[in-house]
């Protein structure tokens, strides 16, 4: 793997991760110099082997992907182990089953891991792959991460109460769902540590990666990092975006061109989709899924990227301005320039904007459409499909699923990535005059006592309780 520097200072140092492993890449999360990692090259699928792969399980269809990007350095019987324990605690045997709503839509449950959220579907693998490389490197590892709400929970899930790990989340106070918070902070194990940031994603997003950028406290510290600027991350989503297409070949009896529509506010989930594509899956759109926060929408339509007024929505998860992985996508875009990617992140942190000509507006276009989905037509999506189709739709699929309905036409087949199950957001579904019935893991939440610190958006305070938890 090698680092596409977002420091036009320190672009020089992006030479020493050239050809780093796989284990090296999952360790350093972040590049020395800034930058996020990208693999050296991305392997093409032939024909013949998407075919085959169809007949596979998720976990076997998982083993020979990541087989592509390990380097062989972990023995096949341990990377298949490290697998099943992963998904083992998934409550359908699927693990990211596709469910038909009508001819045209599809949704890709990817809920039914142990915190009911997408992110479980990478973060219970990379647990389980940070608990493996302590045991095997004799070394301890010290998690940080930020999370708009789902990444926390699904995270601290991962690694609780594991020997060697300590993980810390920040996410920002009073600005996720009840039951994301609930889900972080009623985890009481020694290991685990939340801060709540009195700030917003951003704020804790740019405090991660500037703890991550020193180089000396990184080290230190045994930083590792649980965000999607750890490829391993984004390569555990890409899994399911080949298992759907899968499905969908299965349940048509065609094979062709599919669509799908991303919630996604970090741009970690719909790169996932765009490097399945580059790997040779038979991708049509990848239709970008926002909501008023809608930076992505207008760099897709407009070319330039450029953070506005920060707005709380019914889907929080999705309320960020800067998206970490939108980086990664530059670094293609300028035709594998990590020099080009550096001119355009500085000049990001000093002009706070990204502009792109109208040569490269096509390609962009050609590869994503995008549509920002306002607060009323989420809800309004939620009832119409709880209404018509007896499905519950949360707030972030709604505005997949009505991101569809405005960028799809009338003879595509599109999947709607369903990322978190609607009890996480009770809130949003009783605006809708719908009343649900939470699963026991999410009801007895509300009964347990909560465990976080509440914190300045100060990165000193921050710094200090970590350097005290790590040293504890």
């Amino acid at each position: 793997m090698h680092a596409q520097g977002d420091n036009y200072e320190l672009q020089k140092h992006t030479g020493n991760v050239s050809n780093i492993g796989f284990i090296d890449a999952v360790l350093m999360g972040l590049a020395d110099d800034g930058g996020l990692l990208v693999p050296s090259e991305i392997p093409q699928i032939p024909q013949s082997k998407l075919q085959a792969w169809e007949k596979l399980s998720y976990q076997e269809l998982t083993y020979e992907i990541f087989s592509y990007y390990t380097n062989g350095e972990i023995p096949q019987d341990d990377l298949k182990a490290l697998i099943r324990e992963s998904y083992q605690t998934f409550r359908d045997d699927q693990v990211t089953p596709v469910r038909k709503i009508n001819d045209r839509l599809y949704v890709l449950e990817l809920f039914h891991g142990p915190t009911f959220a997408f992110k479980d579907i990478a973060l219970q693998f990379l647990g389980n792959l940070y608990s493996y490389i302590s045991k095997k490197n004799n070394e301890i590892i010290h998690i940080l991460g930020a999370t708009s709400g789902d990444t926390g929970a699904s995270a601290i899930e991962g690694v609780r109460g594991k020997e060697g790990i300590r993980i810390c989340i920040l996410h920002p106070h009073q600005k996720v769902s009840r039951v994301q918070e609930l889900q972080m902070t009623t985890v009481h194990d020694a290991n685990v540590l939340n801060l709540s940031v009195k700030g917003n994603f951003d704020d804790c997003q740019r405090i991660i990666k500037d703890l991550f950028a020193d180089v000396d406290f990184k080290n230190n510290y045994h930083l590792r990092a649980i965000n999607s600027i750890n490829f391993a991350r984004i390569l555990a989503q890409t899994v399911y975006y080949f298992y759907a297409y899968f499905q969908i070949v299965k349940q048509t009896g065609k094979a062709s061109q599919v669509s799908f529509s991303v919630p996604t506010g970090n741009f970690g989930d719909i790169f996932a989709g765009y490097l399945a594509k580059r790997m040779g899956l038979p991708v049509d759109k990848l239709i970008v899924a926002t909501n008023e926060n809608n930076i992505l929408e207008r760099f897709v339509r407009e070319g330039v990227y450029q953070p506005g007024e920060f707005h709380s929505t019914y889907s929080p998860s999705m309320d960020i301005q800067v998206a970490s992985n939108f980086e990664r996508y530059l670094y293609y875009l300028n035709g594998e320039n990590p020099g080009a990617v550096s001119a355009l992140m500085n000049g990001f942190k000093s002009e706070g904007n990204i502009t792109v000509g109208p040569e490269l507006l096509q390609q962009v276009q050609k590869d994503f459409a995008a549509y920002g989905v306002q607060g009323e037509e989420c809800l309004q999506t939620i009832g119409k499909y709880d209404k018509e189709f007896d499905y519950l739709l949360d707030p972030h699929t709604a505005c997949g699923v009505a991101a569809y309905e405005h960028c799809s036409g009338a003879d595509e087949i599109c999947v709607t990535l369903a990322t978190a199950h609607p009890a996480k957001f009770d809130e949003a579904i009783r605006l809708c005059g719908i009343q649900q019935e939470f699963p026991e893991e999410i009801q007895q939440l509300f009964d347990k006592p909560q465990y976080q610190t509440i914190v300045d958006n100060a990165t000193d305070e921050i710094v200090a309780q970590l350097v005290k938890f790590f040293k504890d």
